[in-house]
């Protein structure tokens, strides 16, 4: 079992035993969010440090209708 560390820039955001790291262009998903692995790098041979990419989410922002005032 290795023990893989998933970081997005210096945060880390998941901590896994795996049987096997992942490689390089490989496609995730952590907690709900797609994402690219960027870099594998070992700290030792059993520690491996994954550099991931995550989508950002865009939020759909409303409409706001300024032609339906409320009045008073």
């Amino acid at each position: 079992m290795i023990t893989v560390n998933f970081f997005e820039n210096k945060n880390l955001l998941l901590s896994q035993l795996l049987n096997n790291v992942p490689s390089v262009g490989e496609t995730l998903t952590i907690k709900g969010r797609k994402g690219k692995v960027s870099s594998v790098t070992s700290s030792d041979e059993r520690n491996y440090h994954v550099q991931v990419l995550l989508e950002t989410v865009s939020k759909n922002k409303p409409t706001i209708d300024n032609t339906k005032k409320k009045r008073r």
